[in-house]
């Protein structure tokens, strides 16, 4: 499994042709075909970020990121 950095994360940010990737609890999930990951943003968060101080603000539980694939570990 690939191993990312915070500067490595960063070029996913689903901006152009890029993938939306965003970290959380130490892996790296693919978000770019989530519905609201359109243009590498959902709502203030922001693809190529790690996301796991936000998640405990979302109005959601961290099980809604069994939804996207595995892509990697996050090392940073």
């Amino acid at each position: 499994m690939k191993s990312f950095t915070g500067e490595e994360l960063a070029k996913y940010d689903g901006t152009g042709d890029n993938p939306a990737y965003v970290a959380y609890n130490g892996k790296v999930y693919d978000v770019s075909a989530g519905q609201n990951w359109d243009g590498g943003s959902h709502y203030e968060h922001l693809a190529g970020m790690d996301l796991t101080e936000e998640m405990q603000d979302a109005p959601h539980d961290d099980d809604v990121m069994s939804e996207f694939p595995v892509v990697g570990e996050f090392t940073d």
